[in-house]
């Protein structure tokens, strides 16, 4: 019953939000510029609101304390001193901002049961999660190319794959992705908002802003097809071709402890990619009805507030070099309290 409710209220919506749009093509004065927005999140079930409060909330302090841990054992253990795990340090980084963009103002909104967010504050959060996006695309396929040197081209790993390239790729990649959103939040900043002010997600995103917007959109289309295009198929081929070559030589492994140490060099970083790949296939693909809004909503959790809590349980879990760091740092702790 709630999700008819809400597919009847998003048909309301959609309603109105084109003939706001005709009535701004038609009288563009006298026309009441919105402040701020209205975050549905997950409004539909207000009687889950105090238990989805207090689960978001261990989440994110989950989160920032497991990616702070692998920030601060990549940093500090010299045996993770390799560009592999310089890569693994900025995934940690990056999943730290995620959280931190998005669940500081969900978690706000569920306790105050207010759900607003400012027109400025609505704009930060859209450039700083796009920025993040397109980070993390290439940041993935660039941990993809190491772990292929590494399997497929062990010899050359050392003179291709050393410390200055990774810090180079990183910072191309970080001033590269927050130069590239700046067009994309200038154009949206643009944009005139004049009539309904209700955003059915739990942050500001680029489809749901696009729909409330009574002016026209298809510059700012016109701009962002080839930038996805550029953060997301670009990065996504190069990460599909490079798992594609390590297949092919682990394959070619004769002995099964030979094949098994060397997917297990990987493994960890594949599991990162199929689900991140995963999850933002599915929210930016299913055909755009009232129905398939809620599952978007849904899905849209496992790539901006989960996958930032399971990434460090992977590669803490699942390679030997971070549970040997853990041990170190573990053993440290207890002596220097025994002390």
């Amino acid at each position: 019953m709630d999700l008819i409710n809400e597919e009847y209220t998003e048909r309301k919506q959609d309603s109105e939000n084109y003939r706001m749009k005709e009535m701004f093509n038609t009288q563009k004065g006298n026309q009441t510029i919105i402040s701020e927005f209205i975050l549905m999140g997950f409004a539909t079930f207000p009687e889950l609101q105090p238990l989805l409060s207090l689960f978001f909330l261990m989440i994110y302090l989950a989160t920032i304390t497991g990616n702070l841990l692998i920030i601060l054992l990549v940093v500090s253990d010299h045996h993770l001193h390799k560009p592999m795990y310089f890569f693994l340090g900025n995934l940690s980084c990056l999943e730290t901002c995620y959280s931190s963009i998005i669940l500081p103002k969900m978690l706000a909104n569920l306790f105050d049961g207010r759900k607003s967010i400012s027109f400025i504050g609505c704009m930060i959060q859209f450039y700083l999660f796009g920025s993040c996006v397109c980070i993390e695309t290439y940041l993935l396929a660039a941990m993809s190319y190491d772990r292929y040197l590494a399997i497929c081209r062990p010899l050359h790993y050392a003179s291709i794959m050393h410390g200055k390239i990774g810090v180079q790729i990183m910072i191309g990649v970080w001033i590269g992705s927050f130069l590239a959103n700046c067009l994309t939040v200038s154009l949206m900043g643009q944009l005139s908002f004049c009539g309904p002010n209700v955003i059915n997600h739990y942050f500001c995103d680029l489809i749901p802003l696009e729909k409330l917007s009574c002016s026209d959109t298809s510059l700012i289309e016109l701009v962002t097809f080839p930038m996805s295009f550029i953060f997301t198929v670009i990065p996504f081929l190069l990460t599909l071709t490079s798992y594609i070559c390590i297949i092919a030589t682990i394959l070619k492994i004769s002995s099964a402890t030979g094949k098994q140490k060397a997917f297990s060099t990987c493994s960890s970083h594949l599991m990162v990619v199929c689900l991140f790949y995963g999850t933002l296939i599915v929210v930016y693909l299913l055909p755009d009805t009232p129905t398939l809004r809620y599952l978007n909503k849904v899905f849209s959790v496992f790539y901006t507030v989960l996958t930032p809590l399971i990434n460090p349980l992977i590669y803490s879990v699942r390679n030997q070099e971070v549970r040997k760091a853990l041990r170190r740092v573990g053993y440290k702790i207890i002596h220097v309290a025994r002390m």
